[in-house]
């Protein structure tokens, strides 16, 4: 599933094509996809300009404006990658593949074209009121934010008995730390990912908020991780996954200490850790 490092690849991979485009044409080849794509899709996309791509959690938010009446009131479009989905940057005339279900075509003859073999994904409107819209409303704050940092966490850990990786994970808690970069940035602050939240002291948790800010910024500035169906906006794999510390490697040793990695469930999460590095 694509975590937040690759949505934000994938943003910053499509925005240099979109942003301030004229959209020209949509078509909707499945549109049965995790919620069915909007019927008025098209009426209210055709003719509107692309604003400048957000992104909130691991939803892309594509603000359009329609050009005509002056005073009409701007949407934005919510796109959630699903399990398998990707959106790339193609030109009019370029054929689709198999399972390339929106494309969105823009006057200067690109294409932004989402592909889903699962159907997990979808495309909607988001709430005016941001408040409103129950995808968005309880999310926490984004982990590169100032507003995410140790105090955050401890304050909002007191009194859980639940292990800290499945805290940490979330999405009240903080945005974007799923199953992978939880994993890595554990074992960079060197907490035992089965430790009870509210066992976890302050200090520990001023280096584990900064540990999920680098491992993030890492896997951002590599183009997100290379896993399974995800590619970026371009059609370029991610290449974060070389370097991952835990994640994956059960059963071989710890790149720091040498100990074999250990392999457990938390949450009904697989998660791998190092018994000799963190406690």
């Amino acid at each position: 599933m694509p975590e937040l490092p690759e949505v934000e690849t994938t943003r910053r991979g499509i925005a240099p094509f979109l942003e301030g485009e004229e959209i020209t044409e949509v078509l909707v080849r499945q549109p049965r996809l995790r919620v069915p794509v909007p019927d008025d899709l098209a009426d209210r996309l055709v003719g509107a300009r692309i604003g400048v791509l957000k992104r909130r959690a691991k939803y892309l938010q594509i603000p359009v404006q329609p050009l005509s009446p002056p005073d009409t009131a701007s949407s934005t479009l919510l796109w959630h990658l699903g399990m398998s989905g990707s959106l790339r940057i193609a030109r009019v005339g370029d054929l689709p593949k198999k399972h390339d279900h929106v494309d969105v075509v823009t006057a200067s003859g690109y294409v932004l074209r989402y592909h889903d073999p699962r159907r997990f994904g979808f495309v909607d409107w988001q709430a005016e009121d941001v408040a409103l819209d129950k995808r968005l409303a309880h999310l926490g704050p984004e982990p590169l934010s100032e507003a995410f940092n140790g105090k955050w966490l401890y304050t909002l850990s007191r009194n859980k008995r639940v292990a800290v990786k499945p805290f940490l994970m979330d999405n009240q808690v903080v945005v974007g730390a799923g199953n992978i970069y939880a994993a890595e940035a554990l074992f960079m602050a060197g907490i035992d990912p089965r430790r009870a939240a509210g066992r976890v002291s302050r200090a520990r948790y001023d280096a584990l908020a900064l540990a999920v800010k680098d491992v993030l910024a890492a896997a951002i500035t590599q183009g997100g991780t290379t896993l399974r169906d995800f590619v970026s906006g371009q059609g370029e794999p991610g290449y974060f996954a070389q370097r991952l510390n835990v994640y994956g490697r059960h059963g071989q040793p710890c790149l720091r200490c040498g100990t074999e990695l250990r392999r457990i469930t938390l949450g009904q999460r697989a998660s791998v850790f190092c018994p000799g590095c963190q406690r």
